[in-house]
């Protein structure tokens, strides 16, 4: 999946659309009429008042680059969300990125050097179709074939689903991003989904390029929706080989995410974590996230994250000085990475959501999201930021998102 992968997600489309078209009532509502498009640009800073020589916030990744204007993100997205009230019916979607976090989402093999070791980079972050089906659950099966994010975790890629501008340890470290593969979803009945699917492994997909060490892996896990909906917990897996040339060592990465809203205006997040991968012995991490946010408006929401992560070996969290250092360490190719050694991290993040022009006419305007915050980080049992020299680090972020 390489030149053809760009437009294989729109080829799946018109494919779907051929089928849902021809299964059509005579003036029922046209499949395509569900199809969108959007365009978002995710632009912003990371403050760093020590100012690094190495110019690295230690222990992130998205938002690495201290004192320096990033363009995160311009993020295309053409979909089609299926319908759930129906027993049957077809959707997919497409996702393509241009921007500086594209350094660290690549699928391997896709797009890897499309733009040299620039700061900003190309990426394919979803690409699959969606199939409903009645089978099974008393809401029916979800079949998803292409590439699609992981279950895993409280964050995600699109800032769209995330508070803060900065991520936690636990997404950056703890967690996949992407897979390829199969991945069905059966809503047993109202309160139980179960989540099961085989893919390449981690941020992988095929061919020598695509997938290090060709081995298959298991993703899945257990969905519960309790409180007339107001409490939402997952609990997921991914199991199977992730080092290079390294069919034997198995790493486990496992999550628990429980949303619970409160009230109208308060909702907690818990995010549980524990990743351990078997090579050299065995390595281990994991720790918690826990965020509250307040609505205190409709243009303004008030934030706290609070997250301990332990990395016993030293093995997972690190830094890369060379913009293709975290695709060339995935491949197993010679590269630059700067750990800590074995560490606790912890931090803690105060931010707010603003909406400047809420009531403005224009839609990207309106719609236009500041995502100012502060964040202090620790790391116990050595001296992880700022070149190494201090066990603590600030930062004053500050990101503006806008959808066309």
């Amino acid at each position: 999946m390489k030149r053809g992968s760009l437009a294989s997600g729109v080829v799946g489309a018109l494919l779907l659309g051929t089928l849902a078209g021809s299964a059509q009532a005579a003036g029922a509502k046209s499949w395509w009429s569900s199809v969108t498009f959007d365009a978002l640009v995710d632009t912003g800073i990371p403050v760093n008042p020590d100012d690094p020589k190495n110019g690295l916030n230690f222990g992130q990744l998205f938002t690495d680059e201290a004192n320096t204007w990033l363009l995160n993100q311009i993020l295309l997205t053409l979909q089609r969300p299926i319908d759930a009230s129906k027993d049957w019916d077809t959707g997919f979607k497409f996702q393509f990125m241009y921007g500086s976090d594209a350094r660290y989402t690549h699928f391997l093999g896709e797009l890897d050097q499309a733009t040299g070791d620039s700061l900003n980079q190309l990426d394919i972050v979803e690409n699959f179709i969606n199939l409903k089906t009645p089978w099974l659950g008393k809401g029916g099966m979800e079949i998803k074939l292409g590439q699609y994010v992981t279950l895993e975790g409280a964050e995600v890629i699109d800032p769209r689903g995330d508070f803060f501008y900065t991520h936690s340890y636990i997404f950056n470290f703890g967690i996949p991003f992407k897979h390829t593969g199969i991945l069905t979803t059966t809503h047993v009945n109202d309160k139980l989904d179960i989540y099961a699917g085989a893919d390449t492994g981690v941020n992988t997909t095929f061919g020598p390029d695509g997938d290090p060490n060709d081995s298959g892996a298991f993703h899945g896990g257990i969905g519960l929706h309790l409180l007339n909906g107001n409490l939402n917990i997952l609990a997921s897996t991914h199991i199977g080989p992730e080092n290079p040339d390294n069919d034997s060592d198995i790493r486990y990465l496992n999550d628990i995410t429980a949303v619970w809203k409160l009230s109208d205006k308060w909702t907690s997040i818990t995010d549980f974590n524990y990743i351990h991968d078997e090579i050299a012995g065995g390595q281990n991490g994991g720790g918690i996230a826990q965020y509250f946010v307040y609505t205190i408006n409709d243009w303004l929401s008030a934030g706290i994250r609070g997250e301990f992560w332990r990395d016993v070996d030293g093995f997972f969290v690190a830094a890369f000085p060379e913009n293709d250092g975290f695709v060339d360490l995935e491949k197993g190719l010679p590269t630059i990475v700067l750990s800590a050694g074995p560490a606790t991290y912890t931090e803690l993040t105060l931010g707010l959501n603003i909406k400047p022009f809420h009531n403005a006419s224009y839609k990207p305007l309106a719609g236009m999201l500041m995502r100012p915050e502060v964040r202090w980080d620790h790391s116990f049992d050595t001296d992880a930021f700022n070149d190494f020299a201090d066990d603590n680090q600030f930062l004053f972020s500050t990101d503006f998102v806008v959808v066309f």
